[in-house]
């Protein structure tokens, strides 16, 4: 084992559950080990999305991604970051679904505002705000380091099909609010271990 920060040392303990193949040749920075969808979670969502085209707006190391691919036919994953793209290249290799993946440098924010861009479904997993977040007994969308009102209504300038996966305390009242009128969403408890681990919000034709 490499050495670790002590700060991600308890994550390390979880390693097979963010993904299966560690030890395949996964690669994680200090950031994701906290912040990566844990694979059944990832796998459970791609499951809810089966489409042709979805954008990962914010794709970190890979996690969503990798799981669209095995499902989707076109994965766009946008991530800032080129550090945590070419780490969510290696993963997406890892699993032999590269292919499938198209990798975008760049500010999430700017592509979705692209005129004429187009996709299925939007999966929006913004940061939270590292594990700070925690401390917060309801979690607001506008102090993430991303505004999350504002990200959801350019999303929806895309597509209504859309994902946000979020804390599990983020304030009910503006996830349903972001739907619009009749304020009609699917808000999915999603546990992991018998603990509650986040909400994934379903919006659109996502809807059961």
């Amino acid at each position: 084992m490499e050495k670790l920060e002590n700060s991600v040392k308890k994550y390390y303990k979880q390693r097979y559950s963010l993904f299966s193949k560690f030890d395949d040749g996964i690669i994680l920075d200090t950031e994701s080990w906290f912040s990566v969808t844990p694979e059944k979670i990832a796998q459970h969502i791609a499951k809810r999305v089966r489409c042709n085209v979805i954008i990962d707006a914010f794709c970190g190391a890979g996690g969503n991604s990798i799981q669209f691919a095995s499902i989707c036919n076109t994965v766009i994953a946008i991530d800032v970051d080129p550090k945590k793209i070419a780490i969510a290249k290696n993963n997406a290799k890892v699993y032999g679904v590269e292919k499938k993946i198209l990798f975008v440098i760049g500010d999430a924010l700017k592509y979705l505002s692209n005129p004429g861009l187009e996709a299925d479904v939007i999966f929006l997993s913004p940061p939270w705000g590292g594990p700070e977040y925690l401390n917060q007994e309801i979690f607001d969308l506008t102090t993430m380091p991303i505004d999350g009102i504002n990200l959801f209504k350019l999303a929806s300038k895309v597509t209504k099909n859309i994902v946000y996966y979020l804390p599990r305390t983020t304030d009910c009242e503006q996830i349903t609010s972001l739907a619009g009128r009749g304020n009609i969403c699917e808000i999915e408890e999603t546990f992991l271990n018998n603990r509650l681990k986040c909400l994934t919000v379903y919006y659109g034709n996502l809807i059961k």
